[in-house]
């Protein structure tokens, strides 16, 4: 039997066939959290979505992060909640008051 390809991954380090698909999901799941993350901030700033639906739409976005991403709710929470809830505070917050909990 011929071992897998080697391929050398992020700083040189040389991975195999079972990392490179790991590391190729994980990397999927992180494109697509900032592609969902990405729509979010659009509802925030270029929508007249009421606030609950824009929270909905994190709870959702946070759920993904849950399933996807175990382990990382801790950094969803630091990075893009304080993003959420500055861009409602800068594009929304005078008209509309604070975005709801979540």
């Amino acid at each position: 039997m011929t071992p897998a390809p080697v391929k050398k991954g992020h700083r040189g380090v040389v991975v195999g066939a079972e990392s490179q698909r790991a590391g190729s999901e994980e990397e999927h799941a992180y494109r697509e959290l900032q592609r969902r993350a990405d729509e979010v901030a659009s509802l925030i700033v270029a929508s007249d979505w009421a606030g609950i639906d824009v929270v909905i739409q994190i709870r959702r976005l946070k759920e993904f992060v849950d399933r996807q991403m175990p382990g990382r709710t801790g950094l969803f929470e630091m990075i893009y909640e304080s993003r959420f809830k500055r861009l409602w505070q800068q594009f929304r917050a005078e008209g509309q008051g604070d975005l709801p909990d979540w």
